[in-house]
């Protein structure tokens, strides 16, 4: 491994502590510097970490620093990114990757133009858990892929995490907080989708924020909370997708992907390790498949890891803005579906990512 790539991290709320606890795992990386708009904050986090703070402008000009990972809020993604990018650095961001596809195309854009690149989450899609499953669908364990489910729900975040309000903004709700592990590994293991039909809806029961310093603040949601698309993939399988904050309990199955021999019980795409599950007619009983593919141990900043391999290597990277843009070009055709009550075309397509060979662990690198 060459020189590492030098980190700023933009944002350091919740979200950066699981980063922070895989910085020293992950080869390839240097963390520099960290940036918040609470510049006390900012300093608690730099001191923990043993680096410097810096205020957001002095950040992205820091000609110390090669990429920004930004895990601000998605509200601000763009706008970060953009100046990141404007100041010669490579960006890898938390999902999604924008609140809608027309505010991240002159991203993209500019990163081309610049040569550099723009990386997203979910990376949770190159654990173990969907990569196996990408294995053994490509093998042709379950024969010939019909189609796949996929259902996540909960009541909502405001249960668990101290400031939650962003989560019923635009950017937040199931479908775009959610959402892209799905997704993401949707068109991980079917290929791009051609077009989608979706509805949304959500209930007037009062939400209040259950611990932390805002407990009991009433939380006003503007977006939709329960939310179900139809995928149709460019390859002609059809996919669903259910995802909802309005559930307290379900037995509904996870993912599931369905072949003419059997079918595949995906890993939660939310965890890079989860165990994934196997029925076939040759052995008709649900049997865990041993890991055949993905990066072992992994944890969140494995996407930002596997982008700086890239460039180092000059190959492309899995995590990408590419299919990040996909993703959230899906994400707001099916909104835009359950407005219009309208199958939506997609404009954008992407690859599939190269599947992570078993055994090529960060610390292979």
């Amino acid at each position: 491994m060459g020189n590492p790539l030098k980190i700023g991290v933009v944002g350091v709320g919740k979200i950066s502590e699981q980063y922070f606890a895989e910085f020293p795992k992950l080869p390839g990386l240097e963390l520099v510097a960290v940036a918040d708009l609470d510049l006390a904050r900012a300093k608690a986090v730099a001191a923990e970490q043993g680096v410097e703070a810096l205020t957001v402008d002095e950040i992205l000009l820091d000609p110390r620093i090669d990429a920004i990972l930004n895990l601000t809020i998605p509200a601000a993604h763009v706008e970060i990114g953009t100046r990141a990018l404007e100041a010669g650095k490579h960006v890898y961001a938390e999902k999604p990757l924008a609140l809608a596809p027309d505010e991240a195309v002159g991203m993209l854009e500019l990163a081309t133009q610049r040569g550099l690149r723009v990386g997203s989450a979910p990376d949770t899609v190159l654990g173990t858990g969907v990569q196996t499953a990408r294995e053994l669908l490509d093998s042709g364990r379950i024969g010939e892929p019909v189609g796949a489910a996929a259902h996540w729900s909960a009541p909502g975040h405001e249960a668990w995490h101290p400031a939650p309000e962003f989560y019923y903004q635009p950017g937040g709700g199931p479908l775009f907080d959610m959402g892209p592990y799905y997704l993401t590994s949707l068109v991980s293991l079917f290929g791009p989708v051609a077009r989608v039909f979706g509805t949304a809806t959500r209930s007037d029961r009062t939400r209040t924020v259950a611990q932390g310093p805002r407990a009991g603040n009433t939380i006003d949601v503007s977006i939709d909370t329960h939310i179900n698309a139809t995928l149709v993939h460019a390859n002609g399988l059809t996919s669903t997708l259910f995802v909802s904050f309005e559930v307290w309990a379900t037995r509904a199955p996870l993912f599931e992907v369905f072949g003419t021999d059997g079918t595949i019980s995906v890993a939660d795409p939310n965890w890079f390790s989860k165990s994934t599950e196997i029925w076939t007619t040759e052995n008709p009983e649900w049997t865990e498949a041993p890991a055949a593919a993905g990066y072992q141990d992994a944890g969140r900043g494995v996407g930002l890891a596997d982008m700086a391999h890239a460039i180092e290597t000059d190959r492309p990277h899995r995590a990408s803005g590419e299919l990040a843009f996909h993703v959230l070009e899906i994400m707001d055709a099916v909104m835009a579906s359950s407005r219009d009550g309208q199958v939506i075309d997609l404009k954008s397509t992407a690859p599939r990512p190269d599947v992570v060979a078993l055994g090529t662990t960060p610390s292979d690198w």
